[in-house]
């Protein structure tokens, strides 16, 4: 079965981050307050953010380890990322954009084999007629499509998911979360998610990780949350 497990600790200032996560094939929702360390996670998961001590395991594969001296580059992770605002290149078209993480597999596919492996995603997001056009052109659920797309392309062990929704309209966030929750049901791999709505928790069906001030506080399932939240950030979030 697959498996993301994380042990972080790392500092921002005068802020540190000490956790211990895991996630099998499965949505995990990562919620707390701005400024509760969440991104920090993900991208200290993914290899972009420096840590004091780390030891992450991708897949039975150890991707960093402080002790052992162990820290792969993100290219060599086989993570896949979306950060907040989704990270689109503005002087690529989409079918660039969706190949661009096949320049760094080993060994690298040829250019026409990366087309067709973008395309190829991108049909499965329904979004290939889109190939064309450039970031500046796509509406935001675009945008998210387009961004999840070149995530995908790598195959990757594992997906970190920072806000996909936050940026959009109540009525392209209600579409894109349906997508996205299809998309994810098949992926079969741990997927990781940064969100402040618990819209996103139900259509994802995710198991909640409440994290506030670098410390996880809380974790279960949505409901069993609801009943006994453990502070007053979740019981806010969750409507309790």
């Amino acid at each position: 079965m697959s498996r993301l497990e994380a042990r972080l600790a790392l500092t921002l200032g005068d802020f540190s981050v000490d956790v211990d996560l895991q996630a099998d094939a499965e949505v995990v929702a990562l919620i707390g307050p701005n400024g509760s360390g969440k991104t920090s996670m993900l991208r200290a998961i993914a290899g972009l953010e420096p840590c004091s001590e780390a030891r992450v395991v991708i897949d039975g594969v150890t991707v960093a380890d402080t002790s052992a001296g162990v820290d792969l580059p993100p290219e060599q992770r086989r993570v896949g990322y979306v950060p907040q605002g989704y990270g689109l290149f503005p002087h690529l078209d989409v079918t660039d954009n969706v190949a661009f993480g096949l320049n760094f597999v080993d060994p690298p596919p040829g250019r026409h084999e990366r087309t067709e492996r973008a395309m190829g995603v991108l049909r499965e997001l329904d979004c290939d007629h889109l190939a064309d056009r450039g970031p500046k052109e796509l509406s935001g659920g675009e945008q998210q499509r387009v961004a999840l797309a070149r995530a995908l392309v790598i195959e990757p062990q594992a997906l970190l998911l920072d806000e996909p929704i936050a940026a959009l309209d109540a009525i392209t966030g209600k579409r894109v979360r349906a997508v996205l929750a299809a998309r994810l049901r098949a992926f079969d791999h741990p997927t990781i998610v940064t969100t402040h709505d618990v819209r996103d928790v139900e259509s994802l069906g995710a198991h909640v990780v409440a994290v506030e001030h670098g410390r996880i506080v809380q974790e279960g399932s949505l409901s069993g949350i609801r009943t006994r939240p453990a502070t007053d950030f979740i019981a806010a979030f969750v409507g309790s």
